[in-house]
C-alpha cells in the first residue's frame, strides 16, 4: 500500500511581497531626495517668480557677516578670482550660482559679477521662489 503525503510543497515563488518592498523603497528615496538642500549655508535670499535652469558648477555664497564661501568652503575675497579661473577653466557649460543674503549691499554682489564678467563666466543670481 502506497502512502502519499497530503501536504504538497509548492515550488512557486510569490513576487508580490518583493515588489511591495521595492515600491516602498522607491517612494522613500524619492521623498528624501527632494529634502536635500544644495546650499547648506543659511541665507535669506531675495524672492523672484522667474526660473533659470543652468548647470551648477560653482556656488558662491556671501553671508550677512561678509564671509565668502565657494562650494561651502570659506575663502577670502582676494582668492575668489584665481579659484574660479582654476575651477572653470576647462568647463564650457559651467556657471556660477551666486547666493547673496538679502541684507547685504548690492556692491558685494557686483564685485562677484564683475569677476565673472571679466573672465566671461556665466553667472546666475539665486533667489527664493514665491
Amino acid at each position: 500500500m502506497a502512502i502519499r503525503s497530503r501536504n504538497k510543497v509548492s515550488a512557486n515563488f510569490n513576487m508580490s511581497s518583493m515588489t511591495d518592498i521595492v515600491f516602498l523603497l522607491l517612494i522613500f528615496f524619492m521623498l528624501t531626495s527632494t529634502l536635500v538642500s544644495p546650499n547648506a549655508l543659511k541665507l535669506l535670499l531675495p524672492s523672484s517668480s522667474s526660473k533659470t535652469l543652468a548647470k551648477q558648477t560653482v556656488s558662491i555664497s556671501i553671508t550677512k557677516e561678509l564671509e565668502y564661501y565657494i562650494n561651502e568652503d570659506p575663502v577670502q575675497f582676494e582668492f575668489i578670482e584665481p579659484m574660479l579661473i582654476k575651477t572653470l577653466s576647462g568647463d564650457v557649460d559651467g556657471s556660477i550660482i551666486l547666493h547673496v543674503d538679502k541684507t547685504i549691499a548690492v556692491e558685494e554682489a557686483v564685485k562677484i559679477m564683475d569677476i565673472a564678467n571679466r573672465n566671461k563666466f556665466k553667472l546666475v543670481l539665486a533667489t527664493n521662489p514665491n
